[in-house]
């Protein structure tokens, strides 16, 4: 027992390491404060009404009515039953957020080392290069948690692979089930993407490497278990699994029904996003050097360069007091590039990019060239529409690629890659595979390349580069002047910090081979650089002034004048916020209100196709039909409610039913239609009836809402002929079922986006309820995959103790 815990004790002061790093870096976490994060700040407001559902009933609803006039909550953060791998998860998240996260990034980079057999003082280190890696950070700063989340368990799930193709069935299988679910847990399916395309590049490389040393049955043998261990693993998620693949057919991510665009031009056709969406965010050719010198492309979009910047002395010039330009060197728009919006350089570091070049000359064989193919894969993505002819062929023909937009987010991959083989430098400088000789001009070629590279930019930057960005029209040009001579200053300090790195780590290297430092103390000088190199670029970006009191993250919403007028009355109706505010902070209305609008990556298709042609428009036929019954309105700065008396209300009888022929002419129909009286649609449930179903109005028929909950609604209505009602919520056929006295009858979709159903004479109660199949289904393949496993795990755990008592 003694010799066990002498060989964890290592171990466990790295994990405690980790702990302590993780809670230094983001310190207030000890003081109670959290981070302000603009992202989650809008998910709260869109998750506020589930929250206060449950919280009140104690029960999950999966259908929220407070954003886009109603939709599922299955990506809102919903809880399903048996979901037994999120307890898991949250286990091992027991840090305060976002150190929980940063912890993730450290151990399980930590664990994906030790799986290569690589010591464990190397694996800490390599945990530390990765963990902080200025992208990885960044995005904890903003708010991308889900993205952070699912890139903490992907070192995770590479182990139990690796692990499997070294033999280990029993531990690999298990850790790769384990992982894999923890992976999809995080529920970010871009990044789980992103890590399948980088395990295809690793399994060719090993494929070659089996062929070669003719140990194929091997090879087959282990992907034949990881394939066991990725079904069991998507049975432990089968809910949220299903319940996304069931909603992206229905979401912007599926296929549209129409073909033209809102301004009557032919509409491209495809089956996932639009190109120009896709490649919105496409990272440029020289950009690449970001990840070498972090303002190699000035930063930021907003970067503070003070008081001694040309831009600051420029504007004062220019008659601004010294507070407005103090105010303008604060936010100055340092970077170049050609994307839209960057928040901070994606910078992997130059200790460990000098490293990794190491790597290059030193490591052999099937794990170099899985890390590089990885490297240039993801960089050559990265560059999107910058390289059209590669980016093209991804989304036409590689599957489901085109689901996902901003491409420059594949590069996690290559922060993955960089640190592996820069460390595996180290591991080959400490070996005896090479003589010294050869490590020598390993390290002088190294030198060559990323010094050169640094005097080459210093030397030529004005020849090469004009610093001026995309985004600069518009700027006075003394003020752009200043901007472009502060840009050439922060390119020049970076190139020679980056200079002055590369020549300690070249410095460090060569002290070991000549036999003046030991290998600890090697390691040592190395953590001392990247914790330098990379902690000093991170928290110019994410730094103790983003946290701020928990009660302000928890409540980020104060209602206006305009929202308490408006909760007082306690109806069922949406809200229209057209307020700067309410524009600004899309989640805002959300938070108080059923609203028409929110913010969310994946909206319903079709609703956001309406907004697209008529609610943005403000076509008030539309905004009635929706039941907008009130409109926040902003004057000269005052806040205040419009009440719609227009508003259709929750349900009406129409007098006409029309049938018309595709979603183009339904959609160009409600251009003028008198909704309150006629209805159309194109469903195929009337296509037997005439072209125009008349229902006999009568003026003492009606419709009215009895009990509403975010997945319940119910009516009673009273007609005394035969009529069609229409009925002002969002249709979604996989979940919503409607009852007439009890009786499941159809309904149909109407008026593009809302429910319709034919309603008999006579005194009725009506009944939406949302009970969704997937589910219930999913729920039961969760528990079956989670004691499967558990039995698993349990003879595993038996099978191991036994071979060692053996």
């Amino acid at each position: 027992m003694s010799f066990s815990f002498k060989r964890f004790l290592p171990h466990l002061l790295v994990l405690i390491g980790f702990v302590v790093l993780s809670l230094a870096y983001f310190s207030p976490v000890l003081q109670g404060k959290k981070i302000f994060q603009s992202d989650i700040m809008h998910y709260i407001g869109m998750a506020q009404q589930q929250k206060e559902f449950a919280k009140a009933t104690g029960e999950e609803t999966y259908w929220t009515n407070s954003a886009f006039g109603g939709m599922p909550t299955y990506q809102l953060g919903a809880k399903y039953p048996h979901n037994y791998i999120k307890k898991l998860d949250l286990t091992l998240r027991f840090l305060p957020r976002p150190a929980d996260y940063l912890f993730l990034y450290f151990i399980g980079f930590y664990i994906l080392l030790l799986s290569l057999k690589v010591d464990f003082k190397l694996a800490a280190l390599g945990a530390l290069a990765f963990g902080f890696s200025t992208y990885l950070i960044i995005i904890l700063g903003v708010g991308h948690n889900s993205k952070a989340h699912a890139i903490a368990y992907m070192p995770l799930v590479l182990s139990g692979i690796i692990l499997t193709f070294r033999k280990k069935y029993i531990v690999g299988f298990l850790l790769t089930t384990v992982a894999l679910g923890l992976e999809i847990v995080a529920n970010h399916f871009q990044m789980t993407y992103y890590l399948l395309l980088l395990v295809i590049v690793l399994g060719i490389a090993y494929l070659i490497d089996a062929y070669r040393k003719k140990v194929l049955p091997h090879f087959f043998k282990s992907v034949g278990l990881l394939a066991v261990a990725a079904i069991l693993a998507v049975g432990l998620n089968a809910t949220n699994i299903m319940a996304t693949q069931e909603y992206v057919k229905e979401s912007t991510r599926g296929k549209s029904e129409l073909t033209i665009n809102p301004d009557g031009s032919p509409k491209e056709v495809s089956t996932g996003l639009s190109k120009d969406y896709i490649t919105e965010y496409s990272y440029g050719f020289a950009e690449t050097f970001n990840l070498y010198i972090p303002k190699f492309m000035g930063g930021g979009n907003s970067e503070d360069i003070g008081k001694d910047s040309e831009t600051y002395k420029t504007y004062v010039n220019m008659g601004a007091s010294p507070i407005e330009a103090l105010e303008v060197s604060k936010n100055a728009p340092m970077y170049w590039g050609d994307q839209p919006i960057v928040e901070a350089p994606a910078y992997v570091g130059a200790v460990i990019i000098f490293l990794f070049v190491l790597g290059l000359f030193l490591v052999k064989g099937r794990l170099k060239w899985w890390l590089v193919g990885g490297t240039i894969l993801s960089l050559l993505l990265s560059y999107g529409k910058n390289l059209g002819i590669l980016t093209d062929f991804f989304i036409d023909y590689v599957p489901l690629y085109n689901k996902f937009r901003a491409v420059t987010s594949i590069q996690v991959i290559l922060e993955l890659c960089i640190p592996i083989l820069g460390i595996f430098a180290l591991v080959r400088l400490f070996n005896d595979f090479q003589k010294d000789e050869e490590k020598l001009k390993a390290l002088r070629n190294t030198v060559i390349i990323t010094g050169g590279l640094c005097l080459v930019f210093l030397l030529f930057k004005s020849t090469l580069f004009d610093f001026k960005s995309p985004n600069d029209q518009g700027i006075p040009e003394p003020l752009l002047d200043a901007i472009i001579k502060d840009r050439k200053a922060l390119f020049t300090t970076d190139t020679i910090r980056t200079l002055i790195l590369v020549l300690l780590s070249a410095g460090t290297v060569y002290f070991f081979l000549k036999k003046k430092l030991s290998e600890t103390l090697v390691v040592v000088v190395f953590a001392a650089l990247i914790l330098f190199d990379l902690v000093s670029v991170d928290k110019q970006y994410v730094n103790n002034d983003k946290f701020v009191s928990a009660l302000q993250v928890d409540k980020p919403y104060q209602p206006t004048s305009a929202d308490k007028e408006i909760l007082k009355d306690d109806g069922h109706f949406r809200v229209l916020d057209m307020s700067t505010d309410g524009q600004r902070k899309p989640g805002r209305a959300a938070y108080f209100h059923n609203s028409l609008f929110g913010y969310h990556a994946a909206k319903l298709g079709r609703y956001n196709e309406l907004m697209e042609f008529h609610i943005y428009n403000n076509n008030m036929n539309v905004l009635n039909m929706l039941n907008t019954k009130y409109i926040i309105a902003e004057d000269q700065g005052r806040i205040f409610p419009y009440t719609n008396t227009d508003a259709n209300g929750n349900a009406w009888f129409v007098s006409k039913l029309k049938q018309l022929s595709n979603a183009n002419a339904e959609i160009k129909a409600l251009d003028s239609l008198d909704t309150k009286s006629v209805a159309v649609t194109t469903m195929s449930e009337f296509s037997s009836k005439p072209e125009t179903v008349r229902y006999e109005a009568d003026s003492t028929a009606f419709i009215q809402l009895k009990e509403f909950k975010p997945n319940y609604l119910k009516y009673e209505s009273n007609n005394p002929n035969d009529g069609f009602a229409v009925f002002s919520e969002i249709y979604y056929d996989n979940g919503w079922n409607a009852y007439i006295d009890g009786e499941l009858k159809q309904h149909i979709r109407v008026n593009y986006v809302l429910r319709g159903m034919e309603v008999p004479k006579g005194n009725h109660t009506i009944e939406f309820k949302f009970e969704p199949e997937v589910v219930e289904t999913g729920s039961t393949i969760a528990l079956a995959s989670s004691a499967v496993l558990g039995i698993l795990l349990l003879l595993g755990i038996f099978y191991t103790f036994k071979k060692k008592d053996n």
